[in-house]
């Protein structure tokens, strides 16, 4: 085991490094990862994830997943199996230790009770709006609650009389004595139980009184064991008051560290945020691909090992930084470049016929499955007289240097000939409908044996064998960088990008497509990469969701670094 923490770590790990050197822990590390089930997790939790999970991994140690569930009004049991989905999902386990905040609540209730009998929590019977008031603000001290010395006795009783729920909502609650004048806001006698009469998920209708966040989350750290509680660094002052209830019950106390959390371009990662756009209809639900929730960046087609990836490399952070969006597509192509079968797929068709080929005639041509990975193999794919073509792999009136179809070019077709177009068929609308041409047979494989060389190289699927699909090509959600920067109320909307989705129906795929199974990657070749849509694709439907294009736009925001 290192017994002197290493300098090419992470802040993070040279804390945990410095504790095992110290033996603080007796060198062990213990972490947890604490989602409120109150929505689906999104990327920013991805960090978290791989953070506390991934400590606890290099040091031979534990990660719990617990669930902070204090909340009866937002929290579903909905949100508790999906969250729980999407952490294996990504790549981790927690074993035999699920926990929820729910499991302590009469741990948590024992330990108010000793706060009380000790004088330093009382029961404050103002009303939620005199609570406010009195708080104070940056500039100017709180004021003492006029229920603030009632005797130990007294707060013994009322706290009894709130658990049995002889008070309505609002009518009281409990409090911590520590100092109304104190700079942290956070400790100015902080609320530590409200009556919530609702019914919560897992303990029904047990409890009509429900700790804080505040009050539960230092204290489930150290019911747990935990050793180091990672945190965002907007969790940064709420430490002395999680350190100040710990000593106050002289109980194991766990270090908390703070970091960044990951914020993202084009991106909003605020779980209110998203829930408006799910309850107004904006996107199709959580698992939207637009979203950037885990589920949605799964049904889009991302991978756990690009979304790792990415963490890695951003690593971990002091101070709040935003990164480009296009970092983390980099990363997805990256993976999906090595592990994606290549299909061929026109998004916009227009028949392909050679005059020439004979009637009747099929050929079964040898395209790779990913040139990548040799081990992929090849595949059949049909060639016949009739083909479709992209519509804009044609101009009429080509520019200079254009290397696809145009009237007497040649260019070779994927896997299979070389044609020349020789002629187009209009509609009355002037409106192509078919390309005439003629191949070289003897360009079998896209080869010609007499060296000359064809610069273009496009697409194509057999007219007779092509398989029907819908593609729905998605992009980011916003169409400006920083959605919400600058931005009151409900402004942020107004950045929704309009064509953040378009679907393409009619779309013709090469026959072996038809069997793909929902959750499928591919990359259609010269299109981007696509997914079998999870909810939507089956037998009869072969629905496609681009993950993303094949442009790489990492190297843009390498040249927009540069010109920085």
């Amino acid at each position: 085991m290192t017994t002197e923490p290493r300098d090419n770590l992470d802040f993070i790990r040279q804390e945990v490094e410095k504790d095992n050197a110290s033996g603080r822990y007796g060198g062990r590390v213990h972490t947890r990862f604490p989602p409120e089930p109150n929505g689906y997790l999104h990327v920013g939790h991805a960090k978290a994830i791989c953070l506390s999970f991934g400590v606890a991994a290099e040091y031979g140690g534990l990660c719990n997943l617990r669930f902070d569930d204090t909340n009866p009004t937002k929290e579903e049991q909905e949100y508790v199996d999906a969250i729980q989905d999407d952490v294996r999902w990504l790549g981790f386990d927690w074993g035999d230790r699920l926990f929820f905040a729910s499991d302590f609540f009469q741990r948590l209730y024992d330990d108010a009770v000793r706060l009380v009998q000790k004088g330093v929590a009382y029961v404050d019977s103002q009303s939620p709006e005199e609570i406010r008031t009195n708080r104070g603000s940056l500039y100017v001290p709180g004021r003492d609650s006029p229920y603030r010395n009632r005797p130990v006795a007294e707060n013994l009783e009322l706290l009894e009389r709130m658990r049995a729920g002889d008070f309505d909502e609002g009518a009281c609650c409990l409090r911590a004595r520590i100092d109304m004048a104190h700079p942290n806001m956070n400790m100015r006698d902080p609320i530590m139980y409200r009556i919530r009469k609702a019914r919560h998920h897992r303990t029904g209708d047990t409890w009509c009184i429900y700790p804080m966040y505040d009050w539960a989350h230092g204290q489930c750290d150290s019911y747990e064991g935990i050793t180091h509680s990672l945190c965002t660094l907007e969790f940064e002052n709420h430490r002395p008051l999680y350190d100040w209830f710990i000593e106050q019950l002289g109980i194991h106390a766990p270090r908390q560290i703070e970091f960044a959390r990951l914020q993202l371009t084009y991106t909003v990662l605020s779980k209110r945020k998203l829930l408006e756009l799910v309850q107004d209809g904006t996107v199709d639900g959580w698992d939207d691909p637009r979203m950037p929730t885990l589920r949605g960046m799964r049904r889009r087609g991302y991978t756990p090992a690009a979304i790792r990836a990415f963490c890695d490399h951003i690593g971990i952070a002091k101070f709040d930084a935003i990164h480009d969006v296009a970092l983390l597509e980099h990363f997805l192509r990256e993976d999906l470049n090595r592990t994606s079968p290549r299909r061929m797929v026109v998004t916009d068709p227009v028949e392909l016929v050679l005059t020439d080929w004979p009637a009747g005639k099929v050929d079964e041509l040898d395209a790779v499955n990913n040139p990548e990975d040799p081990g992929a193999g090849t595949r059949k794919v049909p060639f016949t007289g009739r083909l479709f073509v992209e519509r804009d792999d044609f101009r009429e009136n080509a520019p200079r240097k254009w290397h696809r179809l145009a009237i007497g070019q040649e260019v070779r077709l994927r896997y299979g000939y070389y044609v020349t177009v020789r002629e187009v068929e209009k509609d009355a609308d002037g409106r192509i409908v078919q390309l005439r041409a003629t191949h070289d047979p003897a360009s079998r494989g896209g080869d010609s044996p007499d060296g000359r060389k064809v610069r273009g190289t496009i697409h194509w699927v057999s007219a007779e064998h092509a398989v029907d699909g819908e593609l729905r090509l998605y992009d980011r959600l916003f169409a400006v960088e920083h959605p919400t920067r600058g931005v009151e109320g409900d402004g942020w909307k107004a950045h929704l990008a309009p064509d953040s989705l378009v679907v393409r129906r009619g779309a013709k795929l090469e026959p072996s497509l038809r069997d793909a199974e929902p959750g499928a990657r591919f990359q259609f070749e010269r299109v981007g990469y696509f997914v079998a849509d999870l909810r939507d694709h089956g037998p009869g439907q072969p629905v496609f969701d681009r993950t993303v294009a094949l442009k790489d736009s990492w190297a843009r925001l390498e040249a927009k670094l540069a010109d920085a």
